[in-house]
């Protein structure tokens, strides 16, 4: 299948994109129970592909360390490792559409609190005040201990801060804040801050544990787990009140456009939006008109799905409800299968919310040769669930239906990697990669759950 993924387009302005995604895509290896021929090992060892996470066009036989960043190469099958090495090379495509594709209404619903904070340095600063108030900043989040995505995490922001030149500092704020902060005391940080060559301008946050469990939650990154941490990384402009995420590893350069853009914002006219002091009331009126401009944007097309039951689009399947959106077809030979893999991963961890709640469908873009019949044994292939519908029906319903979600292409080898999750009562949307870690991909959804009682 060709390399070049497209990322949805949706004019559609509710669409919250939250890309907090993992580059993780690593699938598991097969287990061998008793002895094999000399043959069936040969075919095992080419099966096996050693691939590094941070640039998954570095390859190997063998178990070993990136040359370009010295991170250990991970274990993946040779199918799992075409799939990363294509989205490695639409990467910066990929990242880059993701971070450009937001909306200011992040902004509307992010209160930064004024949590006090240590930086590297052991000076005590209060988060909001001193270095987000009337600034331009980008924050991610490591800890010093990881040895999967938070080097490269780091590596990337050095990047960022490397093309920001003088900028860094004077326009604008770099912070990282440890999820881990009982380890990470100011003297580590400072070690690790050397190690990538932070330069002034950029700021290695802890503090007390109860503090920055806060803060994390504040800022939609809290974890049970500090190893399931977000790769994502929160761009503001508090001055505009204009907030947004993007994908920690994408290419420097598209982090740096979208903190560009970002800064371009203009002052808001009534104060931050970030930290406005609007009554529950008042959110609850911006999401009903978040809601009520849905019904009017989702087509109520006519669809089949992998049963052979007529569904409207809107109506029967996203009106109310929590959504997990993809695209697939039948006869993929690249991404298709592992995507799917993943999502019933995904449908797993979900448990009974699937069916309930939250709706998974996976949109065919090739509705012509995947018929319901086709596209239940695919599904069936998978172990989908009830709650997780295959979608399919005459060409002009697809294609109206795939162009609304920013998923229509020409060449169905070209269709969009991306997973659009949404919560279409309150408004709430996000894109991540389809390959994202099915646990954080989870954990977004269930973040939505919770919202619905807010």
């Amino acid at each position: 299948m060709s390399s070049h993924a497209r990322a949805a387009r949706a004019p559609f302005t509710l669409l919250i994109f939250v890309s907090i995604l993992s580059l993780s895509a690593a699938a598991v290896s097969a287990r061998q129970t008793r002895p094999v021929s000399a043959r069936t090992q040969a075919a095992t060892r080419r099966a096996v592909q050693y691939v590094c996470p941070m640039h998954p066009e570095v390859k190997a036989s063998k178990p070993g360390k990136c040359p370009k960043c010295h991170m250990t190469l991970r274990r993946v099958s040779a199918d799992a490792s075409a799939s990363t090495t294509a989205e490695a090379k639409t990467g910066a495509t990929t990242a880059g559409n993701t971070a450009a594709a937001k909306t200011e209404d992040v902004g509307a619903q992010l209160s930064i609190p004024d949590t006090a904070v240590i930086d590297q340095d052991g000076r005590r600063l209060n988060f909001y005040t001193d270095l987000v108030r009337g600034k331009t900043v980008a924050i991610n989040f490591i800890f010093t201990t990881c040895t999967t995505i938070c080097p490269p995490l780091t590596a990337t922001f050095r990047k960022v801060q490397q093309q920001l030149g003088e900028r860094a500092g004077r326009d604008v704020q770099l912070i990282s804040v440890s999820v881990d902060p009982t380890t990470d005391v100011p003297e580590r940080l400072k070690s690790f801050s050397q190690k990538f060559g932070a330069g002034p301008g950029w700021t290695f946050v802890t503090g007390s544990k109860p503090a920055i469990d806060q803060l994390l939650k504040s800022l939609g990154a809290a974890v049970g787990d500090k190893n399931d941490h977000t790769p994502m990384i929160l761009v503001g402009n508090e001055a505009a009140g204009y907030w947004t995420r993007t994908y920690g590893l994408a290419p420097a350069a598209s982090i740096l456009k979208t903190v560009d853009e970002a800064a371009s914002k203009a002052p808001a006219t009534t104060g931050s939006a970030a930290n406005s002091s609007a009554t529950k009331d008042d959110k609850a009126e911006f999401k009903k008109a978040l809601a009520s401009r849905a019904s009017s944007y989702f087509p109520n097309t006519t669809l089949l799905t992998q049963n052979g039951r007529e569904v409207r689009f809107y109506e029967d399947l996203l009106k109310g409800k929590i959504v997990l959106i993809n695209f697939v077809f039948t006869t993929c030979k690249g991404t298709c299968s592992p995507i799917t893999a993943n999502l019933a991963k995904v449908q797993s961890y979900l448990g009974e919310h699937v069916g309930r709640e939250v709706v998974m469908i996976s949109v065919s873009v090739d509705p012509e040769t995947d018929t319901p019949a086709v596209l239940k044994k695919y599904a069936n292939s998978f172990k989908a669930q009830p709650g997780w519908y295959f979608l399919t029906g005459k060409k002009e319903n697809v294609t109206e239906v795939l162009r609304k979600l920013g998923g229509f292409v020409e060449d169905k080898n070209e269709h969009s990697l991306v997973l659009i999750v949404g919560n279409e009562a309150t408004g709430d949307w996000m894109k991540l990669l389809a390959m994202a870690n099915p646990k954080e991909i989870s954990a977004a959804v269930m973040r939505l759950i919770a919202s619905k009682t807010d």
